[in-house]
């Protein structure tokens, strides 16, 4: 449902000209980026689930890592791009198609793969080049980097530092862009006079601040929180939502807050 559901939002994108604008093509990155964690993790889980191999290679469970962490910060930096896509639209309406044009758009979104993808690389061939002879016993239902260097018999502080870095730039960074944003989103907002006019210019960005705040909330529960063997379950759960119920309920959030992907849809439905 979560893969199906992203693949309609792609193809009614795609499909309709209507839509081709700065905040359904980052959406349609957003899609993809949803597509790709469902793939990177679920498929594996699904087939220890059915033929009862728990078991994964060294080389896969390193590119399982990588995908998966190329995918949550490519995500939050897409998301961080679409949160200064709603700014302009609100605080800055005129000038809107002359700052968020077509170049604009495709470079925050070059910026925003390349960027996940050299922010993830040392991390994993750090963890690639370490020692792994205490146990092969994974206490989690992919390669989640945490639980991998766990059972690593080599000193791992020399990641810590590295480990600060990468959530430095691909978590704390994009999160203060996006807070300064809705900071002025807001203020804009406060100073419209009528309570219409209000509604209208939150709608705009209700979708993406819903799923800012499932986002950001799952990832705190994941990586901030500190965790012990009891809490390793509910872990696991937060682990969850994010790979699984989110890409779910992404496209559910776009489709019922946008007037004009319900009307793209519809014609779609129509012509077929």
């Amino acid at each position: 449902m979560a893969v199906l559901g992203n693949l309609l939002i792609i193809c009614i994108v795609c499909a309709d000209r209507h839509l081709h604008t700065p905040m359904y093509f980052f959406l349609v990155n957003l899609s993809v980026l949803d597509i790709s964690s469902l793939t990177v993790t679920v498929p594996k889980l699904l087939a220890i689930l059915l033929t009862q191999s728990n078991t994964i290679s060294f080389n896969a469970c390193i590119i399982q890592m990588f995908c998966f962490a190329v995918s949550v910060e490519v995500e939050f930096l897409i998301l961080t791009a679409m949160a200064y896509d709603r700014y302009v639209a609100i605080c800055n309406p005129l000038r809107y198609t002359i700052v968020m044009n077509k170049r604009v758009c495709v470079l925050l979104a070059a910026v925003s793969w390349v960027n996940g993808l050299l922010e993830a690389m040392p991390h994993n061939i750090l963890t690639a080049q370490f020692l792994f002879c205490d146990s092969n016993v994974i206490n989690h239902f992919f390669c989640e980097i945490k639980e991998v260097l766990k059972l690593s018999c080599t000193d791992t502080s020399v990641i810590e530092p590295l480990t600060y870095g990468e959530w430095v730039l691909a978590v704390f960074i994009p999160f203060l862009l996006t807070l300064a944003s809705y900071v002025f989103i807001i203020s804009t907002i406060l100073k419209i006079r009528s309570t219409e006019g209000k509604f209208k210019a939150f709608s705009t960005c209700s979708s993406h601040l819903t799923v800012l705040i499932l986002l950001y909330g799952t990832m705190i529960g994941v990586y901030v929180l500190p965790t012990s063997g009891d809490s390793m379950k509910s872990n696991k759960l937060v682990t969850t939502l994010y790979i699984v119920i989110l890409p779910l309920l992404n496209p559910l959030i776009y489709s019922l807050r946008s007037k004009e992907l319900n009307v793209a849809l519809k014609k779609v439905i129509g012509r077929k």
